[in-house]
């Protein structure tokens, strides 16, 4: 089975340049990028699924057609069989990183015969994750460097909504 698209999953709580750097690498091999975001209650999100994906689709518009942003419950290999597909894109940072995701590769590998491709962002963003950017946040640090100003702004009015700052 060859296949032009790809499916991006994860929970993009929220969505930073770390991950809209692995779309574009993504975008550099495949025409087509669908970001899966997980509702995943159990990591007790900061965002709601609809907050989630609102932000997704801002940070991505640029891609027009060729991102498709869509929020998800249940096992990723039941989403994937919606696009027909057995791609997994997966952003690694650290060695941290690959250990957890090796595990989950290979669950996916094992439930659906699914193929996950581990990607790194560049240099420069290699130490973001969304729970550094959350805890930046709300501590009243500069997330500029780190997110879209959309999802700034998002973060902002969470972060005075919940803490009151």
């Amino acid at each position: 089975m060859t296949t032009k698209l790809c499916v991006y999953p994860g929970t993009f709580d929220p969505i930073h340049l770390g991950h809209l750097d692995i779309v574009e690498r993504a975008l550099n091999i495949f025409e087509t990028v669908v970001i899966a975001i997980a509702e995943n209650p159990k990591k007790k999100p900061f965002f709601t699924l609809e907050e989630r994906i609102e932000m997704v689709k801002n940070s991505v518009e640029k891609y027009s057609n060729r991102v498709v942003v869509e929020g998800f419950s249940g096992l990723l290999v039941d989403f994937m069989k919606r696009y027909d597909t057995k791609i997994i894109i997966r952003g690694v940072r650290l060695f941290t990183d690959f250990e957890y995701e090796l595990q989950i590769a290979m669950t996916n590998y094992k439930l659906d015969k699914v193929e996950t491709f581990f990607m790194m962002p560049q240099q420069e963003l290699i130490h973001i994750s969304s729970t550094i950017v959350k805890d930046v946040a709300i501590h009243g640090g500069d997330v500029s460097g780190m997110v879209t100003p959309f999802v700034k702004k998002m973060l902002e009015e969470k972060v005075k909504k919940l803490c009151g700052k």
